[in-house]
């Protein structure tokens, strides 16, 4: 398949970013395409562990933290926190809308990323940071302070938006490789055998790899 059929199917603007990079070779824009899509495959698989462990360690500590399984209900009567309400009826929405009960594991489910991530903000660190901090167990005490954590938890949640609304990422495999050490290394925090169950597997070195032998 040539330049024209991955423009009429994928669009220009998608594949231009490729034939750009490659002026005088379509065969290598097209290789390139191809290992993109590979290597967010690849992500998927890692991001997924990591996106559930996460919201189910934050899940774990704010049920400790207000006393019972449906906290999302309280948590918009404390004072500085009432501005979460929004995220969570939309959750509450959109289980409603699907003509389903709703529950305390679909909330939680179905509470975004973005949701998640936001808890750690500075705004809302004098309530909520205390309680969450145990949720990265295996995080160095020395370095369990907010920002050491909500910095590279923003940057993974950019990056999974990335994979999952399949927007290039491998412009520069390097980087790439160190967006892979943060998801691993944040996994660590969560669970030291984590990385373990991730490496069962996690593809993405092994492409990062024959992507940088293909010189792409």
């Amino acid at each position: 398949m040539d330049r024209h059929f991955y423009e009429k199917v994928f669009s220009t603007q998608r594949m231009d970013k490729y034939f750009k990079r490659y002026p005088k070779d379509e065969a290598k824009a097209i290789i390139h395409y191809k290992t993109n899509i590979e290597l967010s495959e690849a992500f998927y698989a890692v991001l997924s562990l990591y996106e559930v462990a996460f919201r189910n360690s934050l899940n774990r500590e704010l049920t400790e933290y207000f006393g019972t399984v449906d906290w999302y209900l309280k948590i918009g009567s404390v004072p500085g926190l009432k501005n979460l309400n929004g995220s969570i009826q939309n959750a509450q929405k959109h289980i409603a809308n699907r003509s389903e009960t709703i529950t305390a594991n679909k909330v939680i489910a179905e509470l975004t990323m973005g949701f998640w991530v936001r808890l750690f903000n500075a705004e809302y660190e004098l309530i909520l940071w205390k309680p969450l901090r145990k949720a990265f167990p295996y995080l160095e005490k020395s370095e369990r302070q907010r920002n050491n954590v909500s910095a590279p938890i923003n940057k993974i949640r950019d990056f999974r938006n990335r994979v999952f609304h399949h927007e290039p990422i491998s412009w520069n495999l390097d980087k790439l490789a160190e967006t892979h050490e943060r998801i691993l290394k944040v996994m660590g925090w969560l669970n030291e055998d984590l990385p373990k169950v991730a490496k069962e597997i996690d593809r993405v070195p092994q492409i990062i790899n024959q992507a940088k032998q293909l010189n792409i």
